[in-house]
C-alpha cells in the first residue's frame, strides 16, 4: 500500500454509503410537513455535507428559529423512519474499509451528521469498530469549518501532511483546505465532478472504493 497517508477521514453521507435520494426526501418532507416552501431537488443535494441546522437555514432563509427548529425535528423523524443496513453502503465499501484497516490505515469519519444519526448508521451497517475516531456536526462545528478534522489528528496523533479526507462535498474538499490536509473528490453523492475539482483535490473518483486502486 501507498505509504504517503496514515490516516484516512472518510465523509459519510454520498461518501460511503448511498442516502443521497433519501436525504433530499427528507429534507423536502420536512418543508412540506412544516408549512414552508418545497425546495427543488438540486437545491436541498448542495447542502448535502452540512450540519442539519445549517442545511435547513439555508434552504430556508427567511423562517425564524422556531420554525428551524421544527423544520429539523421533521426532517429527523423522517430520516430515522427508514431502516438501514449494509445493503445501504455503497458496492464494495466495506471490504474496502476492512482491507484498509488490515493493512495498517487509522480510518475516521467526519460527517454533517448528528451523533445519533451517524451511530444509528454504524450500527445498523456494523462498520463502527472500523473506525477508531468519528465526529459529527452537533459536537463540534459544521463544514467546511476544519474543527473536527482537527480533532480528529489530535484523537489519532496524525500530522496534516499525512491525513487524506475523502468526501463527495464540496463541503469536505473546502474542510480538507482549510485543515491544510489533502483530499480525494468522489462524485457519487451530493456534487459533480467538475464542481468538486474546483477545490484542488489529488483527484476525483466516480466511487470511494476506487481509492484502493490508488493506495495500493
Amino acid at each position: 500500500m501507498n505509504n504517503r497517508f496514515d490516516l484516512l477521514i472518510f465523509d459519510w453521507d454520498g461518501t460511503l454509503i448511498d442516502s443521497i435520494e433519501w436525504i433530499t426526501h427528507c429534507l423536502q418532507t420536512a418543508a412540506a410537513q412544516s408549512g414552508c416552501a418545497i425546495p427543488e431537488a438540486r437545491a436541498a443535494k448542495n447542502t448535502i455535507g452540512l450540519s442539519i441546522h445549517k442545511a435547513t437555514s439555508t434552504l430556508h432563509p427567511d423562517v425564524d428559529a422556531q420554525m428551524i427548529e421544527q423544520l429539523v425535528q421533521h426532517y429527523s423523524r423522517e430520516y430515522l423512519s427508514k431502516q438501514l443496513s449494509r445493503n445501504d453502503l455503497f458496492p464494495d465499501v466495506l471490504d474496502m474499509l476492512v482491507e484498509l484497516k488490515h493493512a495498517g490505515y487509522q480510518l475516521a469519519v467526519a460527517t454533517g451528521k448528528t451523533r445519533h444519526g451517524l451511530q444509528e448508521a454504524l450500527r445498523a451497517t456494523d462498520t463502527e469498530d472500523l473506525f477508531c475516531v468519528t465526529r459529527c456536526a452537533d459536537e463540534t462545528e459544521s463544514k467546511p469549518d476544519p474543527k473536527m478534522l482537527l480533532e480528529i489528528m489530535t484523537v489519532t496523533q496524525c500530522s496534516p501532511e499525512r491525513a487524506l479526507m475523502v468526501g463527495d462535498s464540496t463541503y469536505d474538499l473546502q474542510m480538507a483546505n482549510n485543515a491544510r490536509i489533502s483530499s480525494v473528490g468522489v462524485y457519487c453523492g451530493a456534487h459533480p465532478k467538475d464542481i468538486l475539482q474546483q477545490h484542488n483535490p489529488l483527484l476525483c473518483l466516480p466511487l470511494a472504493t476506487e481509492l484502493l486502486a490508488y493506495l495500493r
